[in-house]
């Protein structure tokens, strides 16, 4: 099954007062790349989160963001250190002494020492937070997994309608091979006779056979018949359940190949634009595989 490593996912949870929502986006890329932007104090649950991903993909760069919104998620606890501000009191009074000052230590003096008071946020139920997390989680990654597999259909059709045109042009140089061989074969002929300097005896064995040799190294069957393969290969890969991209580059690859020496092989002009016309799709096949999974 073709799926595409491009898709997005989004769901929300709610515990208490709090909404938490979670969005998962996923792009091209060679391997698998996890990437995470949480709240601080929801740090605790991004390896968990993190292996969700890795059950269910097998490559793409992933971000993943989590947003809370609400109070009723964490409770808010002041605390204060009372062996400071004990040494703050006991310095105050020793000023006092020292120099005869009047007054009093007021709470307005110790509320202005911010190094007294911290506030810190308390889970108020962890376990039904990181359930909800999870859930959440879930459903926003089969979102995402259900618009690659959208995205990977249409690349599908898009892949079999190019390895037709594939396909077609192949059975044009397959019913051309003759002649390319035959033309390859002549060409080859006149030069000897030019640099010759006089027609060639036909029975000049020797001579006739170096020509066949090189009309053979002309012949582009072998290259057509492993093109063919490829296409075959290409074909059955889109129907496997797995990642595929790897694979499908890997064949696009060698298609780019054989063409090459198709044209490396071939003076024809008809068969020149044809494999200008074949490099033109594997070239269209290769961009879009980049985004197969």
């Amino acid at each position: 099954m073709v799926r595409s490593m491009t898709g997005y996912g989004k769901h929300s949870a709610h515990v208490e007062d709090a909404q938490i929502d979670i969005e998962v986006r996923s792009v091209n890329h060679r391997f698998l790349d996890i990437s995470t932007k949480l709240p601080r104090n929801l740090l605790f649950i991004e390896e968990k989160l993190k292996r969700r991903i890795k059950e269910k993909l097998a490559r793409g760069r992933v971000d993943i963001f989590v947003t809370v919104e609400g109070k009723g998620l964490f409770e808010k606890k002041v605390d204060i250190d009372y062996g400071l501000l004990d040494q703050y009191v006991e310095k105050w009074k020793e000023v006092k002494d020292r120099y005869q000052l009047t007054g009093d230590v007021s709470i307005d003096m110790v509320s202005k020492l911010e190094d007294i008071f911290t506030v810190r946020e308390v889970e108020s139920n962890t376990d039904v937070l990181q359930l909800a997390l999870v859930e959440a989680m879930d459903i926003a990654i089969e979102h995402l997994l259900a618009m690659r597999v959208e995205e990977g259909l249409r690349l599908h059709d898009d892949f079999e309608k190019r390895l037709d045109t594939i396909t077609a042009v192949l059975e044009k140089l397959e019913d051309k091979r003759p002649r390319i061989v035959e033309e390859y074969r002549e060409k080859i002929r006149e030069r000897i006779e030019e640099y010759a300097g006089e027609t060639l005896d036909p029975d000049e064995s020797r001579v006739l056979q170096e020509v066949g040799l090189l009309a053979e190294k002309g012949d582009v069957t072998e290259e057509l018949t492993r093109l063919k393969a490829h296409v075959h290969q290409f074909r059955t890969t889109l129907e496997r359940h797995e990642a595929i991209g790897r694979r499908l580059d890997f064949v696009v690859q060698e298609m780019h190949r054989e063409v090459n020496t198709i044209g490396s092989k071939s003076n024809d002009t008809e068969v020149s634009e044809w494999v200008v016309a074949l490099k033109s799709e594997i070239e269209k096949l290769k961009e879009q595989v980049q985004n197969i999974e």
